[in-house]
């Protein structure tokens, strides 16, 4: 059987060789082509036709949140692998001095820098939870967000698809438990019959986050006991596991609690998002069609707009 890191390899350098991807001389750190980024706008648009008939509120957020929005989200003791934070130089001229001396020796100059209260955004929901909470008790239809933006994960791979920075197009609801349970059944149908469309394989299974330790393990565990995960996988380098390209999420009252948002009748709101992987399908899209979108299947370019 071939060996899974040779085959993540493999796809890489055909993928840089063929200019889809560009080369940061760090693990699953990409730029991207005009001809990536062109379907990825397509897949954008294919998401958005599929969400609009509900009419969601747009948000876009840049790739950063407050760390103490990180914080109160949980995402440090559920993920602190995964966490990443900014930090910048903030010393005067005796600090620059040492700066300057560890850049000139090829030392390590990281001590000069200091947090800055700015950490990365690791998922695309996590900008809409307080934007709802200020507003005060939920209505009675809920609320639904249609967001995007860039996102980052400490986890350097020589697999393209698990890049460390990468973009997340999510669809979020935030009301009853009723109401939660219809939205994550309504988008694994369109889920499916989208990437159906786009003529890849895919499998809908149960599935956990990755929390760390040991209490991660049972936090795991109960999700998956539960079923409040979902993903939608498509195999996109055929040697190794399946790629999840979209994720179905039901939070229960995680991110109510944890930001203290009222529903409509009074308690705690629930949550749940459905995200879009866009770079790892387009991954798939040129994993299974060929790295020349001219040459793929009419139905798919006419999906894709390409």
């Amino acid at each position: 059987m071939t060996d899974p890191a040779a085959a993540y390899k493999q796809f890489r350098d055909d993928l840089l060789q063929h200019g889809l991807l560009i080369s940061m001389g760090v693990d699953g750190l990409f730029g991207r082509s005009g001809t990536f980024e062109r379907i990825v706008e397509g897949l954008n648009a294919a998401i958005g036709a599929a969400g609009d008939p509900d009419r969601p509120e747009v948000m876009r957020f840049p790739p950063g949140i407050g760390s103490l929005q990180l914080e109160k989200s949980g995402y440090l003791r559920n993920f602190p692998h995964l966490a990443g934070t900014v930090a910048s130089f903030s010393g005067g001229d005796d600090d620059h001095r040492v700066l300057l001396d560890s850049l000139s020796k090829g030392g390590d100059w990281s001590g000069t820098q200091r947090p800055t209260g700015v950490a990365l955004t690791p998922a695309a929901c996590y900008g809409v939870y307080p934007v709802v909470a200020s507003r005060g008790r939920v209505p009675a239809q809920g609320a639904l967000v249609d967001v995007y933006t860039w996102c980052f994960r400490h986890e350097p791979s020589i697999d393209p698809a698990r890049m460390q920075m990468f973009r997340q197009r999510e669809h979020v609801r935030i009301g009853s438990a009723e109401q939660i349970e219809s939205f994550r059944e309504t988008w694994m149908e369109r889920a499916r019959s989208l990437v159906e469309s786009l003529g890849l394989p895919l499998a809908i299974e149960v599935a956990s986050d990755p929390f760390f330790g040991r209490a991660g393990r049972i936090l795991a565990s109960s999700q998956r006991e539960k079923s409040l995960k979902f993903e939608l996988l498509v195999p996109i380098v055929a040697a190794a596991p399946r790629t999840a390209c979209v994720s179905f999420n039901d939070h229960r009252d995680l991110f109510g609690r944890a930001w203290a948002i009222e529903a409509f009748a009074g308690d705690t709101a629930h949550t749940a998002c459905v995200g879009f992987g866009v770079e790892r399908l387009t991954l798939a899209l040129l994993r299974h069609h060929g790295f020349v979108p001219g040459d793929w299947p009419a139905g798919v370019r006419n999906v894709l707009g390409l």
